[in-house]
């Protein structure tokens, strides 16, 4: 009688060994049990080592394939939203960009007119019936519709001046002489000065290398 009840016992934990496998597999057809209802045990083994059989050439298929491409489907949607987010903020930073070259060179452009205006006034004041003007640099690629940043269109500052006053004689800085490139190099800073004035100068023989006259 006990071999009998642990037989029992065994073929017991057997069957529900083999229901859960069998819940494991998910829902089954309707007709699976009535399929193999009325076959008898040798031929359903028959047909189990047959079906093994098969499932081995599929043995060195990924089985987490599934779930593995669940969670990157996932991080793929976090990734695109994330490059979605960092786009609209690159666009951000590329309009205050631009915001900010304008904004320099509106700056640029108006201390220019503002130092040029005051540099000919006090060239007149200092050479009586001089001129002298500024004139603003550009790159030789500033063209139309080109590519180079705003600011860096601008490449330097010339200076041309005519202690007679005749545009004939009008001359750049390197033609000038040492006294006359002092007076005009002062002019230059008098008239920074004057746009934006300090509440004293300090000057040390400014007038060492000035022509006599």
């Amino acid at each position: 009688m006990e071999k009998m009840a642990n037989k029992r016992a065994v073929k017991l934990r057997k069957k529900e060994e083999v229901m859960r496998k069998i819940r494991e597999l998910g829902s089954l057809p309707a007709d699976a049990f009535e399929k193999y209802q009325s076959m008898s045990i040798k031929e359903l083994w028959k047909l189990m080592n047959k079906c093994n059989t098969e499932l081995k050439k599929y043995a060195h298929v990924n089985k987490k394939a599934l779930d593995q491409f669940v969670s990157f489907s996932e991080q793929k949607e976090k990734l695109i939203e994330r490059k979605k987010e960092l786009d609209k903020g690159l666009d951000a930073i590329k309009n205050l960009m631009d915001v900010l070259e304008h904004r320099k060179h509106e700056a640029i452009q108006l201390t220019f007119k503002q130092v040029s205006h005051f540099f000919t006034e006090i060239f007149k004041k200092l050479v009586s019936g001089g001129t002298a003007t500024l004139v603003m640099k550009r790159s030789e690629f500033d063209e139309e519709g080109s590519s180079l940043p705003l600011v860096e269109q601008f490449t330097g500052v010339g200076i041309k001046v005519s202690f007679s006053g005749k545009v004939s004689e009008t001359k750049e800085m390197q033609q000038l002489s040492g006294g006359q490139k002092s007076l005009v190099a002062l002019t230059l800073i008098f008239a920074i000065q004057k746009c934006d004035p300090a509440p004293f100068y300090l000057f040390d023989e400014i007038d060492q290398a000035l022509d006599p006259q």
